[in-house]
């Protein structure tokens, strides 16, 4: 099967992206010292040159070469720090980039452009988003990343630091709409109870929208997670409603257990038989007692059962 080439807006073939490779180089220290070596015989050789009578147009020819030669290894070393990445450029082409960090020699009319390789951090300015339930929220994410593809870094993009961020913030804004704050239903992905696996996803969505640029995404994480201040009051107030609710559902389900219990007992032990009425008037009695946030009253009945 024959593969198709991409292929531009207008139909011409669209231009393959650049992508790192190792650049050409010399080792820097043996370069030095060739320089050193011419830079001493230009200096032997023009000082000699006044007092060499009919050889001094030579003496200072071999002179001019060697310094001429000395300037260009000299202009030609290029120091690489760790850390840190020298993208060379020939020409308005790319010709590779040196990633060893020491002393190199490279061609002397090339450019060398410095792009840092080191994990960089960028953190989201806070942003106000509506969730997938329509609330406005406030979401901030730091994301950790790093230089992968120099070249593409440098060349595909305009400026990949730049290019990083609004990604972020984009990845941020749609991973914040596409999810409601809290879960309302069974199995929901919300921002609030499922941070880890809204962290992964926004890692993933970042990852795949820098991709173009060379960078990997090591790390994000995010940082503020809030309602906006506009409705932050009233959704407090449903957060308690909500709690108030789930904490009386437990209080009447244990109260309904101990109730049921404690009719079992007195039927199993033979404590004391009761009909259907004073069933329901003992049940009443002990869920009043169980579930009043207050302390109850005693009373104490001196009569009978029934009276």
């Amino acid at each position: 099967m024959s593969m198709q080439a991409p292929v531009g807006p207008a139909g011409e073939p669209a231009a393959q992206p650049v992508t790192e490779s190792a650049a050409w180089s010399l080792p820097g220290i043996m370069m030095l010292l060739i320089g050193v070596v011419f830079l001493i015989g230009a200096v032997a050789a023009l000082g000699a040159a006044p007092g060499a009578g009919s050889g001094r147009g030579g003496l200072i020819a071999v002179g001019v070469v060697l310094l001429v030669l000395a300037i260009v290894i000299f202009r030609g070393l290029t120091p690489v720090v760790a850390g840190e990445a020298r993208v060379v450029q020939l020409f308005g082409r790319y010709r590779g980039t040196l990633r060893d960090p020491g002393l190199q020699w490279v061609n002397v009319l090339a450019e060398r452009r410095r792009v840092s390789v080191r994990i960089r951090n960028h953190e989201s300015a806070v942003a106000k988003v509506n969730d997938a339930d329509g609330n406005p929220i406030e979401i901030a994410a730091v994301v950790v990343w790093q230089v992968r593809d120099t070249a593409m870094a440098l060349y595909a993009v305009d400026d990949f630091v730049s290019f990083v961020a609004i990604q972020t913030e984009t990845a941020v804004r749609h991973i914040a709409s596409a999810y409601p704050y809290t879960s309302r239903r069974e199995g929901e992905l919300s921002l609030r109870d499922n941070a880890a696996e809204i962290t992964a996803r926004l890692s993933a969505e970042i990852a795949e929208r820098v991709a173009a640029a060379g960078v990997a995404v090591i790390e994000s994480r995010l940082t503020r997670l809030s309602y906006a201040p506009e409705i932050a009051q009233a959704m407090l107030r449903q957060q308690q409603a909500a709690a108030v609710v789930g904490a009386r559902l437990t209080i009447v389900e244990g109260a309904v257990g101990m109730v049921r219990l404690a009719l079992t007992r007195l039927e199993e032990q033979g404590v004391v038989e009761l009909d259907e009425e004073r069933k329901a008037a003992m049940v009443s009695n002990l869920l009043v007692v169980l579930c009043s946030e207050q302390a109850t009253q005693q009373v104490v009945n001196t009569g009978s059962l029934y009276s």
